[in-house]
């Protein structure tokens, strides 16, 4: 026992020795002297693991936590990787938000490339995430980083890395670029020169808002009134001047989440999805009155919408994400798109049916728009949690700024025919049936409890849900014929709604998420209201049989 204290503190004084970063070492200095094994315990237990959502986690002192020593550590390891593959000398360009520590861990990446004989160029400023994945080919960089945690909570960042093509990584780059961060050795070993990068200026941006024209219809209305909050992140700026190229309305700011603020002061957590985070936008919104809310997660990646809705607490209402990306893909028929449409399969059914009325090309994929992207010939990709890639050839990666435009747009033309998004949504309905959608979400602070979940679901599938029989229960590690394997359990349900529900662990947050779907016949119009009723009432009802199933 003795001997495993004094080998933590020995771990610990040797990582405070090399820390860079004087926060950091004065951190896990206090943690020695005042001798508080579970805290160093809890820094040392590990290393956090790099994958294809790259690094995330909460800053701190330790291999366990986001620092200045680990973020070196994996830039070094990229830059190895980058090598080996023959990129001596290339470009890597380095975005960044605002959150605690980003900007030093751009400029440390930067450094770390430079010191490796690559060349690294540094965004001028905090900007959307999805200015950097526009930047990679715009620059003709063989990679790009971006230091973000998006959506988490104030005390975590990350590390996102892109290949060449624009692309998020995905399996096997991960894993070989994290063997090369295991070798890494001593920090001091690791040349970071003080200078020798490119710090660019606001032409990159410049470009990038050009791009953003291009997703709307030449002289399409531009008469939609929005409130817009940038949920204490960086997408303000970029959304704004995006808006009035486009000649739109100036959005209604929510003054109190305008301004990037890395404590996220007014939000438990900073997701729009998150209860609570929209409240302050509604409450603009009731004192403006615009046609729609609009909100960007704080790196504008993401993209809500919400509605006027009389019989919404407040009177509005915040759209899921399935029914924006329905509303985007009927949207695109319209204006004659042509190409792929594809989503992650957690999100609504409806997209397939949308795109086979329209006689266009339709995919599935794993989770994430790292494979999303990845979808041959595609022309619209979207995922349940506000994510929509729009503009496939400028940014392949979710974009919240363009899809803010179309969104939009279409609110535009559909004011114009004294119509709005919800009549467009029962059109849907109408057409296709009501495909309703509903996730049941588990935050934990003990990993182990999803981990559970998932063992006990494996070992004693449910029989039923709901009432339903399930007819079938896939375990997704087995992969299929046209997955790869991924952690997650897929149920199909008896009868005629068409019921599904896929189980699977976050890979950005701690959280089992399940997410439900049920399809109602819709007659006509006059039986809108109750096939609504009935959803409702089915996706209660497997929500509930499902938490017990899974003992949460």
């Amino acid at each position: 026992m003795q001997d495993a204290q004094d080998d933590l503190i020995a771990r610990a004084r040797a990582w405070q020795a090399e820390d860079p970063d004087p926060e950091t070492a004065e951190e896990l200095g206090r943690l020695i002297e005042a001798g508080d094994l579970d805290g160093l315990a809890d820094r040392f237990s590990g290393t956090l693991q790099f994958g294809t959502a790259g690094l995330r986690g909460e800053i701190g002192a330790g291999p366990m936590r986001m620092n200045r020593s680990v973020v070196i550590r994996a830039a070094a390891g990229l830059a190895a990787y980058l090598k080996d593959r023959g990129h001596e000398g290339g470009l890597v360009v380095i975005g960044y938000d605002a959150r605690y520590k980003s900007a030093d861990f751009a400029r440390d990446t930067a450094a770390v490339m430079t010191g490796a004989g690559l060349r690294a160029a540094v965004l001028p400023r905090p900007l959307p995430t999805p200015v950097l994945a526009y930047s990679i080919r715009h620059l003709g960089a063989v990679a790009g980083v971006e230091v973000t945690a998006s959506h988490n909570p104030p005390r975590d960042n990350g590390y996102k890395v892109y290949m060449g093509d624009g692309s998020q990584i995905v399996s096997p780059v991960d894993a070989e670029i994290a063997d090369r961060i295991a070798a890494v050795g001593a920090l001091d070993t690791v040349p970071r020169p003080a200078d020798g990068w490119l710090q660019l200026d606001e032409e990159v941006l410049e470009a990038y808002l050009a791009r953003t024209d291009l997703v709307l219809s030449p002289g399409s209305p531009r008469t939609v009134r929005t409130v817009y909050t940038a949920m204490h992140g960086v997408g303000k700026d970029v959304l704004t001047a995006a808006f009035a190229r486009a000649g739109f309305p100036a959005p209604a700011l929510v003054a109190e989440q305008a301004e990037p603020d890395p404590a996220f002061p007014t939000v438990s957590f900073p997701n729009p999805e998150e209860p609570g985070a929209m409240d302050l936008a509604f409450e603009a919104a009731r004192a403006v009155v615009p046609d729609i809310v609009i909100a960007n997660d704080p790196d504008a990646d993401r993209c809500a919408v919400a509605v006027p809705d009389d019989s919404a607490e407040g009177g509005w209402r915040m759209l899921r994400g399935d029914e924006v990306g329905a509303l985007l893909a009927a949207h695109l028929v319209h204006k004659g798109a042509q190409g792929t449409f594809a989503e992650s399969i957690v999100s609504s059914s409806l997209l397939g049916r949308i795109a086979e009325a329209a006689g266009l090309p339709y995919e599935e994929t794993l989770t994430g728009f790292k494979w999303i992207s990845r979808v041959e010939g595609l022309r619209f990709g979207y995922e349940e949690a506000l994510g929509y890639c729009v503009d496939p050839e400028g940014v392949r990666d979710k974009d919240g700024i363009t899809a803010a435009l179309l969104v939009a747009e279409l609110a535009s033309e559909l004011k114009e025919q004294g119509r709005t998004l919800t009549d467009l949504l029962d059109d849907l309905a109408m057409a296709h049936g009501l495909h309703a959608t509903d996730q049941l979400s588990v935050r934990v602070s003990d990993l182990s409890v999803i981990a559970d979940a998932m063992r006990t679901l494996r070992a004693q599938p449910p029989s039923e849900l709901a009432g339903l029989r399930v007819t079938s229960a896939e375990d997704l590690t087995q992969g299929t014929d046209k997955l790869p394997p991924t952690d997650g359990l897929r149920y199909y349900l008896e009868g005629d709604y068409k019921a599904r529900v896929i189980v699977r662990p976050s890979g950005t947050e701690p959280k089992l998420k399940c997410y439900l779907e049920v399809v109602v016949p819709v007659a006509d119009a006059s039986d809108l209201a109750s096939a609504r009723s009935r959803a409702a009432d089915v996706l209660a009802a497997i929500k509930k049989d499902l938490a017990a199933a899974a003992g949460i």
